[in-house]
């Protein structure tokens, strides 16, 4: 057995630390790459065991060492402690924290929760962990600043920068977010060659220590569901085996504190969807799921129908024209595809009959995102205890399903390689119950209100966005992956903005939990699909576009160039339809598209299938649609006509939005359809309903 550290008898003092590490190497204990870049980067630390001094003592060599051993093998660190004088894991987070925004935990962030701990705020008493990565471009540079190398590894210790060390390819990146509070925190970034879930695992208890040793308690930590975050779970303790899941880990380990795990919803769900559509149909106690059902829903055409008009209408007896179309913004796994489906069932559509069990699986899955979203029958806060019994209910059917589900061979989904997905849920399941169970339901605990968003990475990918947007107008425009350089020059502007409080637009802007999730789930609506098995031509609409259809004179205003009043109106109308057309091709909201246009509002309740009225071939606007270009109109025509100014501006083009939205001001509500939608995010001035208005604005005056 080894000696204990620091006391190394006369047959060990004539080992040596690399002799030592090859041993781990031979055992397969540590890797030949971690043994080569510990060798190469630190052939200058003591070879002799006796050599090695106290704790502190020791050099920046030494600590880079210790922590670069820790984080990539936790067992040899051990071994090693038993023969070096090596600080216990949980001393090393100080080793692995900077100020400014160096690689490594940040000090100032730490500190500000700190503060705001020990002032009590109850917002602050509870977070989850959230970590993902972020690829960068392999590149050796010198900073004039630090008169050193930059791009290789660094983990917050100092850059391993030897001439035999791996150049780092991707950054981690890890958050708090309130669980009570919507507020979020960058907690710091890791430069690696390469991730592990053991690497992973290891960095994830660093930062719980450090948040526990700040005041803050860490309830859930999250992880993308892939490869890398299964091998992280399993690390930690995680068991994901259907009939016996163990949803927590203990941290410390062996202590009674227990943290719960989640995958991310979103990744979870592009996993089922690439399941359904590898297996094209899955079974599950008669009823059979078709993926072709909902290719066939994606690619529907546009259709023209008529039928008769509705007595209120005046016209009883004559016949409406309208023209179905799908709605591409509409997410697959919702409830307004399970009722689409259902209506071309109805109206006798060969490919949807027969539809009913992949209308079951797709409803099972719009309210399980229902109640990890907050959103539906559920509300913003679906562990209100009213809502348990109901959540308990849908949990279980869900785990009836998933175990259950078979391919066309008879090959069980939830043990075949397509498993991760709906494993991904009913482990989310498990960990949400537990959390009710432990911080919501008894009553001697403080925290009743859990936001279930919280446990995605819809945040984290919020504040990448606004880091990869950062790095974009450093990066060079023949390459959008950003260098070590470029990522830490962002990383410390986005830094500097950091505000911790709830609802700051350094990570998130105002966007809603809602928004975030939808900008991220682009892969998973029905214009996707479309595009993946019917790919649309390039876009060849330009400005003039409009012109050329015989709506507008480019180089008249439409009063003086149109004197016939019904024609003026009938132009004015196909340039609105026009701008509804252009913005619905990059909307990706199911309701705020469907708004655009004049259609039959006794229909469907999700707008996920449009009865869209035409006028010329275009499609006729809302006529909140047609209001706002009506105004656009008449300011245009008012101040197009000063002399002198430069039309070709952004000013210009500012000003000219500027008196648009001051006429529309004190005008009759815009969007009635969308009284309901607009209250489902957060409260703030830069909502859907105001995003609408300024596109829409925008579109008109860039066509005029």
């Amino acid at each position: 057995q080894p000696p204990a550290a620091g006391r190394c008898g006369p047959a060990h003092r004539r080992r040596t630390v690399p002799s030592i590490l090859g041993a781990l190497a031979e055992k397969r204990q540590l890797s030949e790459e971690v043994v080569s870049l510990l060798q190469a980067q630190f052939s200058d630390l003591p070879r002799e065991l006796h050599s090695w001094r106290q704790m502190a003592d020791y050099s920046p060599e030494m600590r880079q060492f210790a922590c670069l051993l820790h984080l990539y093998h936790i067992k040899a660190y051990d071994y090693l402690r038993k023969i070096l004088p090596l600080p216990h894991p949980y001393s090393l987070t100080n080793w692995l924290s900077n100020n400014e925004a160096a690689a490594g935990f940040s000090s100032d962030i730490f500190l500000r929760l700190q503060e705001k701990a020990e002032r009590g705020d109850q917002a602050y008493r509870y977070c989850a962990v959230l970590v993902q990565d972020m690829s960068l471009q392999k590149q050796r540079e010198w900073n004039p600043q630090t008169k050193q190398l930059t791009g290789f590894v660094d983990l917050g210790a100092g850059i391993l920068d030897a001439d035999e060390a791996p150049l780092a390819s991707e950054a981690i990146i890890l958050m708090a977010v309130g669980i009570s509070s919507p507020w979020t925190a960058p907690l710091g970034y890791f430069f690696v060659s390469s991730t592990s879930g053991h690497f992973l695992a290891q960095l994830l208890r660093q930062a719980i220590n450090k948040l526990n040793n700040v005041g803050i308690v860490v309830l859930a930590v999250t992880s993308g569901a892939s490869a890398c975050g299964a091998e992280t779970a399993r690390a930690l303790g995680i068991r994901m085996d259907p009939k016996r899941i163990q949803c927590t880990f203990q941290h410390p380990p062996g202590s009674a504190h227990s943290i719960a795990y989640f995958f991310d919803v979103c990744h979870a769900l592009l996993l089922i969807r690439n399941a359904l559509q590898c297996f094209q149909k899955v079974e599950w106690l008669g009823d059979t799921v078709w993926w072709q059902q909902v290719v066939e829903l994606a690619a529907l055409r546009e259709q023209r129908v008529l039928e008769p008009c509705s007595p209120e209408s005046g016209r009883a007896g004559s016949k409406g024209s309208y023209h179905l179309k799908v709605n591409p913004a509409t997410l697959l796994f919702s409830e307004g595809v399970a009722e689409s489906l259902e209506h071309f069932q109805k109206l006798g559509l060969a490919s949807f009959q027969n539809c009913s069990g992949t209308v079951k699986f797709v409803r099972l899955l719009s309210s399980l995102c229902n109640v990890f979203y907050g959103r539906g029958p559920y509300g913003k806060e679906p562990l209100l205890a009213g809502n348990y019994t109901k959540i308990s209910t849908l949990f279980d059917e869900a785990k009836s399903f998933f175990v259950n589900l078979t391919d066309s061979g008879g090959r069980y989904i939830i043990k075949s390689k397509r498993k991760l997905g709906f494993l991904s849920f009913l482990l989310n399941a498990e960990s949400l119950k537990w959390l009710f169970s432990n911080y919501t339901c008894p009553e001697d605990t403080p925290s009743h209100h859990l936001h279930t968003h919280a446990f995605s990475l819809d945040p984290l990918e919020q504040f990448l966005r606004a880091l990869q947007q950062a790095c974009g107008s450093s990066c060079s425009p023949t390459c959008a992956v950003p260098t070590c350089s470029v990522f830490q020059a962002a990383y410390h502007r986005l830094l500097a903005s950091c505000s911790l409080a709830p609802g700051s637009p350094h990570s998130a802007g105002n966007a809603s939990p809602w928004d975030r999730s939808l900008s991220r789930r682009r892969d998973l609506t029905l214009g996707s699909i479309r595009a993946q098995y019917h790919p649309a031509p390039a876009r060849t609409l330009a400005p003039e576009c409009p012109y050329r259809a015989g709506l507008l004179l480019p180089s008249s205003a439409l009063s003086n160039a149109l004197t016939d009043l019904s024609l003026y109106t009938r132009s004015l109308t196909c340039t609105a339809g026009w701008v509804a057309e252009q913005l619905a091709l990059d909307l990706q909201c199911e309701a705020c598209l469907a708004s655009l246009f004049e259609a039959d509002e006794s229909r469907l309740r999700y707008r996920s299938v449009l009865y869209i009225k035409k006028l010329g071939g275009v499609s006729l606007p809302s006529p909140s649609v047609h209001h706002i270009t009506s105004i656009s109109e008449r300011v245009l025509s008012r101040y197009g006509k000063v002399r002198g100014a430069n039309k070709n501006t952004k000013l210009w083009h500012l000003a000219l939005e500027q008196k648009v939205l001051q006429e529309l001001l004190g005008e009759s509500p815009l969007f009635p359809t969308l009284t309901n939608h607009l209250f489902e995010g957060d409260l703030s001035i830069d909502n859907h309903y105001t995003v609408l208005v300024k596109e829409i604005t925008q579109c008109y005056l860039n066509i005029r």
